[in-house]
């Protein structure tokens, strides 16, 4: 009998869909790319489209209005979501470590709304024996707030000069590995990065090996990322890529070309710090022997990010000391924004990468994060599981989305759902294992869903019908524009009728809250509609 495999998931934080060498991109991915090209790349999987909802989703296997976190950690209860994992969903850590697995997060968790007195939506609380990591949604890589080892404070911990956020994640992650692997015990490594999530933070000498890599600005990139995306066999030939963000400027018109491009290496410096991190893990578990019998998987929350910085008024911003420090660790001032003055990558700065970089990592797609069109929730999916004798270098075709990643794990593992010993009543899971599509068998197609401060959308088959909020629905023949240009909703009437009924019946089971009642709770608070949004 074969011994039950490690899982390792690894989760990046705001990365597109055509970011990683494996998947278009010329950012260097050589440890993400090895494990796609030896393993399985999905080209139609969907996250939903935000941080917290993903993660609840990814760990639960239910829809994040289901776990009570449907925008992000904000209380809106009783009328909104509490934001808070709730007693009805049973996440990973605690279905396999009732397997007998040995769990461990390392990273961000971003599903409590209290960060910090230890509670029953805490990572301790749901699964994970071994957490080090944030309890919030981003923050500094030098000094992150918010961190925690088990439920103790950690901030001492970045008061070393050499920490790193993501390398401390990493290793985190790589000690676990080989401890567990020495023992022989079966584990679950969750390694929750927060790389390239701005701020847009890298030691001088990753940002420099990118001098002149995107000198060529962001059309011309785009372009090429276009080929090799088709080249890598990851869209079809013929697949038409979207014009570039109307809002943006041509390269050839934009202003300050060199601090621009030093937003873009800054970004790709993320990247490839977080890939030399998993490349660590990787190596762990090849030292371990166990590399063989682990399932690893990778992916990204959501679609690339088009925030700018501040978020909002800068003297609302700078209360957030959970997402961003008074001062450097040395005492310096921070400098807040995305103005040329601001080069960023040092402690001191706190700017973003712009939407028009974001328009590049989301090639060949429209729209980003928060929006349910394809830019904001196609996310690669690598899975790489030699024991478990999946076809090498495949590419996945079949739709499928978050909340199949558990279901596939439990049939790999066997372990049981909902987990025995939890003692309280569990949702039933609302995906389906993919490890038949792995195996190069043929599924049957669900619809999928999603809903996100508004935005809307339902995919049954090659018809995808989505909403940006306020605005009407789009329909699109996803066989044929991918890229979603075509808008055939005043042609095709009975199928927008059709798949809206199916999405409403869905929102109403799922307890999706309408954006309305929201919207209204913030105007209630005397506070603005876009604070509603997180």
């Amino acid at each position: 009998m074969k011994s039950r495999p490690n899982i390792v998931l690894i989760l990046a934080d705001d990365m597109g869909f055509s970011d990683l060498g494996a998947y278009g991109g010329e950012i260097a991915t050589p440890n993400l790319d090895a494990l796609a090209r030896a393993g399985t790349r999905f080209s139609h999987f969907y996250n939903t489209a935000r941080c917290s909802p993903s993660r609840a989703s990814l760990l639960t296997g239910l829809h994040p209005h289901q776990t009570g976190i449907g925008i992000l950690t904000n209380n809106d209860a009783p009328r909104g979501y509490p934001g808070n994992l709730n007693q009805r969903c049973a996440t990973l850590g605690e279905t396999l470590k009732a397997a007998g697995y040995a769990t461990c997060l390392s990273g961000k968790w971003h599903l409590a709304t209290e960060m910090h007195v230890p509670n029953d939506t805490w990572p301790t609380r749901r699964g994970f024996e071994r957490f080090f990591g944030t309890l919030t949604g981003c923050g500094s890589f030098y000094a992150p707030g918010t961190l925690t080892r088990g439920e103790s404070d950690a901030s001492h911990e970045f008061e070393d000069p050499t920490f790193f956020y993501t390398d401390a994640i990493a290793s985190h992650g790589e000690e676990f590995v080989r401890e567990k692997a020495a023992a022989g015990d079966p584990f679950f490594l969750y390694a929750a990065f927060t790389a390239p999530h701005w701020p847009l933070h890298a030691p001088e000498e990753d940002v420099a090996r990118y001098e002149g890599r995107f000198d060529a600005g962001w059309d011309r990139l785009r372009e090429e990322r276009m080929q090799r995306l088709i080249e890598e066999g990851i869209l079809p030939a013929g697949t038409r890529l979207s014009e570039r963000d109307p809002t943006q400027p041509a390269w050839d018109e934009a202003d300050e070309k060199a601090w621009e491009v030093s937003r873009m290496q800054a970004y790709a410096a993320q990247i490839e710090r977080m890939d030399r991190g998993i490349g660590k893990i990787v190596e762990a578990l090849k030292a371990g022997g166990v590399f063989e019998n682990t399932i690893i998987l990778f992916l990204s929350d959501n679609g690339a990010s088009p925030e700018t910085l501040p978020q909002f008024e800068l003297e609302r911003f700078i209360e957030r000391t959970d997402i961003l420090p008074r001062a450097t660790r040395d005492g310096r001032a921070m400098r807040i924004g995305n103005t040329p003055d601001i080069v960023p990558g040092g402690e001191d700065t706190y700017a973003s990468y712009g939407r028009a970089w974001a328009n590049l990592s989301n090639t060949p797609f429209r729209y980003y994060k928060r929006w349910v069109h394809e830019g904001g929730i196609a996310t690669p999916l690598i899975i790489h599981w030699p024991a478990g004798e999946l076809p090498a270098g495949r590419i996945v075709d079949h739709p499928a989305q978050l909340v199949d990643i558990v279901p596939t794990l439990l049939e790999a593992t066997g372990a049981l759902y909902p987990p025995p010993g939890l003692d309280r009543d569990i949702e039933p899971l609302e995906g389906r294992s993919l490890i038949a599509a792995l195996r190069g068998e043929t599924i049957p197609l669900r619809p999928l869903f999603w809903e996100h401060t508004g935005n809307a959308a339902i995919r049954s088959g090659d018809w995808k019908l989505v909403r940006e909020e306020p605005n009407d629905w789009e329909l699109y023949d996803l066989s044929t524009d991918r890229t979603e240009l075509h808008d055939l909703a005043a042609q095709r009437p009975d199928i927008v009728a059709a798949l809206k009924a199916e999405w409403e019946a869905w929102a109403a089971r799922v307890g999706v809250i309408p954006w309305d009642v929201t919207l209204d709770i913030y105007r209630q608070r005397g506070l603005e509609p876009v604070q509603a949004a997180g």
